[in-house]
């Protein structure tokens, strides 16, 4: 399988910088995080029920596969990694030996046109590793129930309080439900029944695998252990 990188802007003959695509493919990818603090403060994991249920809608099921696949090889190394095109494709379910415009292929463009990935350069990919809040522009687009749903969790994070006292619920939350039985999928489910953001749930539930006896308690600097 091979994918068309844009080569870097080159100047023209008056100087200004030109931005075109190159023919040039590729089988393997650089990938790194795409950073915003922003987004990363406030959005979705890509593995999240927001994402799953308000974004895929819009970017399709491959589009959404490949940024979750991303966002947990970048857990792993933070400087990034090499992807290779082939392996990746036939992990998605995509089949085998692909051409350039493959499934993934349009998967990667898809990602990059609605602004959740972007190239630096030839051959290097930027992820992001959190996925804004969906846009109104694609928002009205969705089905009546799923704004509505829209709705509930943006109404539920205006409720709660700060960033940090969010968190602190959430895990408190996922700890009590996973000392109670509960499997991390099905915690992270009542989490957002409950009116817990997203991104919060599901920072909830994976913490809480990393500390399943860890008590907390509120300090001056957020979150300390029970001493």
């Amino acid at each position: 399988m091979s994918i068309c990188a844009p080569q870097p802007a080159a100047p023209d003959s008056e100087g200004s910088v030109t931005h075109h695509q190159a023919s040039s493919p590729t089988s393997t990818l650089r990938v790194i995080s795409w950073r915003d603090p922003l987004v990363e403060a406030f959005g979705f994991d890509p593995r999240s029920s927001y994402v799953e249920r308000l974004w895929l809608p819009v970017i399709g099921p491959t589009c959404t596969w490949l940024l979750r696949r991303l966002a947990a090889l970048l857990e792993r190394s933070e400087t990034g990694f090499i992807l290779d095109l082939e392996n990746t494709a036939r992990a998605l379910g995509l089949g085998g030996r692909q051409k350039r415009d493959s499934q993934l292929a349009r998967a990667v463009t898809r990602c990059a046109t609605f602004e959740l990935a972007r190239w630096q350069g030839a051959g290097t990919l930027a992820v992001r590793r959190m996925l804004p809040p969906l846009a109104r522009r694609y928002l009205v687009r969705l089905p009546s129930e799923l704004q509505e749903v829209h709705d509930q969790w943006t109404t539920a994070q205006r409720r709660t309080g700060s960033l940090d006292r969010q968190r602190l619920r959430a895990r408190r939350l996922a700890l009590g439900l996973v000392a109670m039985g509960d499997e991390f999928d099905t915690a992270e489910t009542q989490l957002l029944r409950w009116g817990v953001h997203p991104s919060l749930a599901h920072d909830a539930v994976t913490w809480a695998r990393v500390h399943p006896a860890w008590p907390m308690t509120e300090g001056n600097h957020g979150m300390r252990p029970v001493s």
